[in-house]
């Protein structure tokens, strides 16, 4: 593995967001003076915050998952992740509605969702989403200390001894397919297979080895984190800064200067210049490539990238009676509304850039589980509709369209149930594909370069900027790549450019499936230290 030459001292971070303060709490662990440059006036990046009469809002993410993670970076500097952050397991973790009426509960429990399965699809079903929890079990045992928590500097990594275990377990065959081995029933494939839209791919062009999205999804754990995600990439820059990093808001990073193939400072638009021996990039990689660095860094083949699908976002301060369980004991936070259409919706949207005609989308709600985020009487709702990026979508006017496709969105709401929920609407805001791209992510894409099989592991754009012996990357855009739990990683993989493993390498996962407390999340006992 290839580490950053020359002085290491004193490392510049672009960006707080996760994988950034992921980096900056690694590299303070391990002895680096460290400074992180952030242009917005809070950290967190893509989990940024939104405030308005009352209510509050996550502008990125809502699931979280895999949280032993997020208190490994905290372990990094020596903190306990409970101190930080109070964190509450879900169930359940999702609701899926389905087109014809009928619901399925995905419960922190394996044992109670197959019950809720056999109850809505028979026993034999039942018995194959078990038998599928088993493998996308080992497909994790297998997938993350290898080739997930892991440099792929070549494709030579690769060849390792978990590899022929990973065949054998169906990685290397479609997605689809592999989930069609032990689950019958449409509803239930459709429901563990439609993670594959994160990595930018159909179910029925993704690798099997994706099911691992499937386990992190919908057997490790569903969290919530009190005062919403945004909470966590605060807490992270709140401990960062406890232990001596240097957290500048409102500094707009220009350029990263450069001289004999090294970094040596780097400039914001108020014109500073803070020298640096390292400089840590957590701003989408194209994106970073193309408006920080010299032109000749850019590896050509980023003009050759995929990317994933971008998507809708409306936010919504609404009345409670919007909810289409209101009055019940058990409301979902998160509700996964699946439509008639499946392979038609991945085509419209990946393949011939256009809208969904029969939606199936998210909606969270999290002030169900914690009222705090929203007024007496109202409810904080995070819908987010899947839509070609602005790439694949290159004919949809989103300064045109944003406004007719808000009122679509709502009115599709109310014809699934959410009654009345237009009129009830007290706040919004909404993210179109375009505001996404204004944001600096390459094609409008918020989830950055698909998961093809040519943009997977070592194929992915590197974490070291080629020619540049010192400037290293972290986000979505680089390995292992996208969602939370990733973005943490690609974190302790970028300070591992920088310092060496021993002195970063603090993860150790959990068992597959072991059960995190319902609560407040104490696991100092869980963390082993090198």
């Amino acid at each position: 593995m290839r580490t950053v030459t020359g002085p290491t001292d004193h490392v510049v971070v672009v960006g707080a967001g996760l994988g950034g303060l992921s980096a900056a709490l690694r590299l303070a662990g391990a002895g680096r003076r460290v400074t992180v440059l952030e242009r917005a006036d809070v950290p967190g990046g893509r989990a940024g915050v939104w405030r308005a009469d009352g209510y509050q809002f996550d502008t990125g993410p809502t699931v979280l998952t895999m949280p032993d993670l997020l208190a490994d970076a905290f372990a990094a500097v020596g903190e306990d992740l409970a101190d930080w952050v109070t964190l509450r397991r879900l169930d359940p973790m999702y609701r899926a509605r389905f087109a014809d009426g009928s619901t399925i509960d995905v419960r922190a429990d394996p044992a109670a969702t197959a019950a809720g399965i056999e109850d809505i699809c028979g026993p034999a079903e039942a018995a194959g989403y078990l038998r599928f929890v088993e493998l996308v079990s080992a497909l994790y045992r297998a997938e993350m200390r290898d080739f997930i928590d892991a440099q792929l500097d070549s494709p030579l990594a690769l060849l390792r001894p978990s590899l022929a275990r990973l065949a054998a377990l169906g990685a290397f065959r479609r997605l689809d397919g592999l989930v069609g081995r032990h689950l019958r029933d449409p509803r239930t494939r459709r429901l563990f297979s439609f993670q594959a839209m994160y990595a930018g791919l159909a179910p029925h062009q993704a690798l099997g080895v994706y099911a691992v999205i499937s386990y992190m999804d919908s057997v490790a754990g569903v969290y919530h984190a009190e005062g919403g995600m945004h909470a966590v990439p605060a807490a992270m820059a709140a401990a960062a800064t406890k232990h001596g990093v240097t957290v500048r808001y409102g500094a707009t990073v220009t350029e990263v200067e450069v001289r004999g193939g090294r970094a040596v400072a780097v400039r914001t638009a108020d014109g500073d210049r803070v020298a640096a021996d390292v400089v840590v990039l957590n701003p989408d990689l194209p994106t970073a490539y193309r408006e920080l660095l010299p032109p000749a860094a850019a590896p050509g083949r980023l003009a050759r990238l995929r990317y994933s699908p971008s998507c809708f976002l409306l936010l919504a301060g609404a009345g409670e009676a919007a909810h289409p369980d209101a009055g019940r004991p058990d409301p979902a936070h998160h509700t996964i509304h699946f439509g008639q259409a499946w392979r038609r919706t991945f085509t419209e949207i990946i393949s011939r850039g256009e809208l969904m005609t029969d939606p199936s989308f998210l909606v969270s709600a999290p002030s169900l589980t914690e009222p705090g985020l929203a007024p007496a009487g109202g409810h904080a709702f995070h819908v987010l509709f899947p839509t070609p990026n602005t790439l694949a979508g290159a004919t949809l006017d989103w300064s045109v369209l944003g406004r007719r496709y808000r009122d679509e969105v709502v009115a599709t709401l109310e014809q699934r149930g959410y009654t009345g929920f237009g009129a009830s609407i007290a706040v919004e805001q909404v993210t179109t594909p375009a505001d996404w791209l204004t944001r600096g992510m390459t094609a409008g894409a918020p989830f950055a370069a698909a998961h093809t099989f040519r943009q997977t592991g070592p194929f992915r754009p590197s974490n070291r900027a080629p020619g540049l012996e010192n400037v290293v990357f972290t986000g979505s855009g680089t390995r292992p790549g996208v969602g939370v739990p990733m973005v943490l990683i690609s974190g302790r993989l970028a300070a591992e450019r920088v310092v060496g493993p021993a002195r970063t390498r603090r993860f150790r996962p959990l068992p597959a499936g072991a059960a995190l407390p319902a609560t407040a999340l104490r696991n100092r006992n869980r963390l082993k230290k090198p």
